[in-house]
């Protein structure tokens, strides 16, 4: 990763817009940054953070907002940075949360932070995101580092690898477990003591089952429980066993108690149905004596209920005589009131029809010879219904032939007004067709038209689609190009490091006396071993090349796919003629309104033909309908005529046939209903005639079923009657009196009722009184056995109880035995862990180890050979008393004395240089251990002002070897004598009204 140009505009001490060219500051390799205290040195490498990671670090970013208190309140603040990372030019611009003034009023309002990601593709800068959440992921994904790890290898904080480098073991483990997060293992260590202490609560819950158990089986059993566990098991058996025999015992008692209260029991029932059997003999007596007294009732209810079953038989007859005499009642009336109806009606006369004489002749003949008259006459009529109904057609014919005879003129008048206006009409449309046809003949031409601007449409759309898909596929080839170019390098480095170590892998297959295949020797005194990164087989060699191979495949097809798209991007601009989408759409619309608008004239040119058509075939129409008409008129005319003299004479002859009638018919409706009354009049009087002889027979009937029945008159018939209410309770007050007497009569015959009258009276008071007492006793005594039984099954039951409880803890406790092992050998507590390290610690330790690796190679070098770090398990003097607080110590080597030193003993110079070296190792350790990018641009800040004139020359020849391979190296210091040593410096220069930047050499 190397930086490019870094612009702050009020950010921190800068309340201007200050540049940094770090391309300018590069060039040499090494510059410096300097500046007198707090003038803003590190607030430009806090920049740089910002920008990468939207934060500062350590304390500085949690105070406030970095906003410059310099700048005006209104002045946005903001950093940009341009960068490179694997030859992707990346250009962030970010402006954290701040506040400014209200527009109106006072007050102010809180701007949220923003950010702008862009990229370098095709010689121009193309939009990545404009999300904070998203602008962090691609910033990681690129870089590979956290902030807190780029601090670490990118930014050298002396101060801080100082006292990383005085520590005491905890505090390093604090700063290793951020730089590597290995919080994982310290986490395992949590989990294994959380789980042995759940394994000892299950333990301590089996006991406390157990013992649960116990104290269950001490109560049941009455007793107190051992307090050894292993005494638990012998115990309950034993008490378990003592009650089950007491038990047995109890329930031969409970047998002999329970004896004695059945034949108690058996006696007092004995008593009981004697004094039952005494007292139902003396309530027979008493209930005989009183039914003998009732004896007349008895007798009197036979006989009334005799005289009421005789009289039900003559009931019907008097019934059906009184039925005729209200039928000839009814009768006598309808023949009234049939007489006073027809009495009055022409040919009828009243002495006929009430003769002087009683029992002389009736009135039936006359009425049915005037019936006769009537229904004669109406038959003569009927015959002349037809010249009425034929009289009635003629009327509805002359007016039908008036009504359409009439229609007949209006049509003709009508046809001779369309004779007189149809030929204007068809001479107009003639002319209108005439300029439909010359419109309608552009129809081709709009067509072709149409269709080019169509052709130009789909090319511009064409066009913009192709476009959006060519940049897609232009960032696919940038992003293949990356990837390929990344695993040229990586087969590249394989191959190199494998060429490195080849005199180690062919040693690796070497063996005892058996020849060297290069110098042909049997002896092997000093074979190669592989150093730094260890040896590279040949089969990762091939997969790192098969891996290059692919991704260039994927290049070309990426690469292909571009000049693929390019092409039909190109050809569909030929075809849009230089038109927009937009302005092609327009074309389309206006040409398609032009071929709509021809086409409506072909349409409307032939639906005005087919008018003019209609037209003229509608004046032939007319012309001959006109004719036509007037031949209807006169044939019309004549049928009327006829049909009128018709009418006439029919009128004539039914006049004469209705008389002083309104008309025929309603001369047929009076005959009709005159005859239907004299014929119910003289079915009346016949009616009436056959009733009273009905009535004179049913009085014969009924005087006979009388005389049969023995009664003397018809009132003593009725004086019998008994409604069946009545008669029925009589039935149930005889039945009830016979069967209490049968029950008298049969319990005085029982010989067992008459012997226990012959007994005395048991005293029952006594014999429930010894039956109650032996009863309690019994109770008492199944009580207690059943107590016992009980107390004995319970007490197998809790002895299975506490088998299973007892079961049950053994696994538990060996569980927890292994969980407790390890927790104590991943704490460094257990005697299995000889060197009383942490889990987490040993895992760092193996960091911390390459950390001082690659520390000595540098501080080798800049103390002269004197001075090694050395990575050891032993605590320092400032570690805790715990037994696992060691594992990650540090100790400093003089080569000059041979003697180990705390590296608190170190000299300010001496700490200088190996703060500096170590922070190098881990630098370079944090970054191969991320995976993050190769850092170009290094910083390293402040310390050198405690190191003499040598030291400091060799410890910036170390820095100069920094710059190996392009890398920049910046230092940031305030030491005046750096200043002549360093010619390309960044001078930071502080002022009342806020800090500046200057590029100086």
């Amino acid at each position: 990763m190397r930086l490019h140009t870094l612009t702050i505009e009020a950010f921190g001490p800068f309340a201007g817009t200050e540049k940094v060219d770090f391309d300018r500051l590069s060039a040499g390799g090494l510059f410096l940054v300097h500046g007198p205290t707090g003038a803003g040195k590190t607030s430009v490498l806090d920049a740089v953070c910002f920008a990468l990671y939207g934060s500062v670090p350590g304390a500085r970013g949690k105070d406030r907002s970095p906003k410059s208190d310099h700048a005006p309140l209104d002045r946005v603040p903001r950093i940009t940075l341009e960068f490179t990372v694997r030859d992707r030019r990346v250009r962030v611009e970010r402006s954290p949360r701040w506040e400014r003034p209200k527009k109106r009023g006072t007050g102010t309002r809180v701007e949220n932070a923003k950010v702008l990601v862009q990229e370098r593709l095709n010689g121009r800068w193309e939009g990545v995101t404009n999300r904070p959440d998203e602008a962090g992921q691609f910033v990681g994904d690129l870089v590979g580092l956290t902030l807190e790890q780029f601090c670490q290898t990118a930014m050298l904080p002396q101060g801080d690898f100082a006292r990383f480098l005085r520590a005491k073991s905890d505090e390093r483990r604090d700063s290793l477990e951020r730089i590597f997060n290995t919080r994982v293992f310290r986490d395992v260590e949590e989990w294994f003591k959380e789980h042995a202490n759940r394994l000892r609560r299950e333990v301590e819950s089996a006991d406390d089952r157990v013992r649960a158990v116990a104290g269950r089986i001490a109560e049941v059993g009455r007793c107190t429980a051992p307090d050894l566990p292993e005494e638990l098991s012998a115990w309950a058996a034993e008490l378990a066993a003592v009650t089950t025999a007491t038990a047995h015992d109890a329930a031969s008692v409970a047998a002999e108690f329970t004896g004695a209260r059945e034949d108690a029991r058996r006696a007092l029932a004995e008593g009981r149905e004697l004094r039952d059997r005494q007292e139902r003999l003396a309530s027979a007596r008493l209930r005989r004596a009183e039914l003998a007294e009732h004896a007349d009732w008895r007798a009197e209810a036979d006989t009334r209920l005799d005289a009421a079953e005789r009289a039900d038989s003559v009931l019907p007859f008097l019934r059906a005589r009184d039925n005729r005499r209200t039928e000839l009642d009814k009768a006598e009336l309808a023949v009234t009131d049939h007489l006073a109806l027809v009495s009055g009606l022409p040919g009828v006369d009243t002495a006929d029809l009430f003769p002087p004489e009683p029992g002389g002749p009736g009135p039936e003949e006359a009425l049915r010879g005037a019936e006769r008259e009537r229904r004669d006459e109406l038959a003569r009529l009927e015959l002349l219904r037809g010249d009425a109904e034929r009289r009635r057609s003629l009327g509805r014919s002359v007016t039908e032939l008036t009504r359409h005879l009439g229609e007949i003129r209006d049509q003709w008048d009508h046809q001779r007004g369309l004779v007189a206006d149809l030929p204007p009409q068809v001479e107009r449309l003639t002319d209108r067709l005439r300029g439909l046809r010359d419109r309608a003949g552009l129809v081709e031409s709009a067509e072709t038209v149409l269709a080019a601007a169509e052709r130009r449409r789909d090319g511009a759309v064409e066009a913009e689609r192709l476009g959006r898909e060519l940049e897609a596929a232009r960032k696919r080839h940038h992003a293949a190009v990356d990837a390929a170019q990344e695993a040229r390098d990586r087969a590249q480095e394989l191959h190199e490091r494998r060429i490195t170590h080849m005199a180690a892998e062919l040693a690796g297959n070497l063996a005892g006396g058996e020849p060297c295949a290069v110098c042909g020797s049997a002896e092997h005194p000093a074979p190669a071993r592989p150093s730094g990164e260890g040896l590279v087989s040949p089969d990762e060699e091939e997969r790192a090349r098969a891996a290059a191979d692919t991704a260039a495949a994927r290049r070309t097809e990426a690469e292909n796919a571009v000049t693929a798209l390019r092409e039909r991007c190109e050809a569909a601009r030929e075809r849009a003629e230089g038109r927009t989408p937009e302005s092609a759409r327009e074309e389309v619309r206006a040409h398609r309104l032009a071929l709509s608008q021809a086409r409506d004239a072909v349409g409307e040119a032939r639906r005005v033909e087919e008018a003019l058509e209609r037209a003229a075939a509608d004046l032939e129409r007319a012309r001959a309908r006109e004719g036509e008409l007037l031949r209807q008129e006169t044939r019309v005319e004549a049928d009327r005529e006829n049909a009128v003299r018709e009418h006439e004479r029919l009128t004539a002859r039914l006049d004469r046939a209705r008389g002083d009638d309104a008309g025929l018919d309603e001369r047929i409706t009076r005959l009709s209903g005159e005859a239907d009354l004299l014929r119910a009049a003289a079915e009346a009087a016949v009616t009436r005639d056959r009733a009273a002889e009905e009535l004179r027979a049913a009085a014969a009937e009924a005087e006979r079923a009388r005389a049969e029945a023995r009664f003397a008159d018809e009132a003593g018939v009725w004086e019998a009657v008994l409604d069946e209410r009545r008669r029925r309770e009589l039935r149930e007050r005889a039945r009830s009196f016979d069967g209490k007497w049968a029950t008298a009569e049969a319990a005085l015959a029982d010989p067992g009722l008459a012997a226990a009258g012959e007994l005395p009276a048991p005293d029952l008071e006594a014999l429930d009184a010894e039956a109650r007492s032996a009863s309690d006793t019994a109770d008492r005594a199944v009580t207690w056995r059943s107590t016992l039984e009980q107390r004995a099954s319970r007490l197998t039951e809790l002895r299975g109880d506490l088998r299973r409880q007892l079961a049950d803890c053994e696994p538990v406790l060996h569980r927890y035995t292994v969980a407790e092992g390890l927790r104590g050998l991943a704490a460094g507590t257990s005697p299995d862990n000889t060197d009383h390290v942490r889990l987490s610690a040993y895992v760092l330790a193996s960091r911390l180890e390459r950390v001082v690796a690659a520390a000595n190679d540098r501080l080798v070098t800049m103390s002269d050979g004197r001075y090694e770090l050395r990575y050891t398990v032993d605590k320092a003097a400032g570690d805790g008393r715990a037994r696992s607080a060691g594992g990650l110590g540090m100790r400093v080597v003089d080569a000059w004395t041979g003697v180990e030193r705390d590296p608190a003993t170190l000299s300010g110079g001496e700490t200088f240089f190996s703060s500096l070296a170590l922070a190098l190792g881990l630098g370079d350790v944090a970054s191969a251990e991320a995976g993050g990018a190769d850092i170009d641009t290094l910083f390293v800040d402040e310390g050198f002002g405690t190191l003499d004139e040598d030291t400091l020359e060799e410890v910036l020849d170390v820095l100069d070897r920094l710059r190996d391979g392009g890398r920049a190296v910046g230092v940031v210091s305030h030491v005046a004598d750096l200043r002549q040593r360093v010619s390309t410096r960044l001078r930071v220069v502080k002022s009342a009204s806020g800090s500046r930047v200057e590029h100086v050499g």
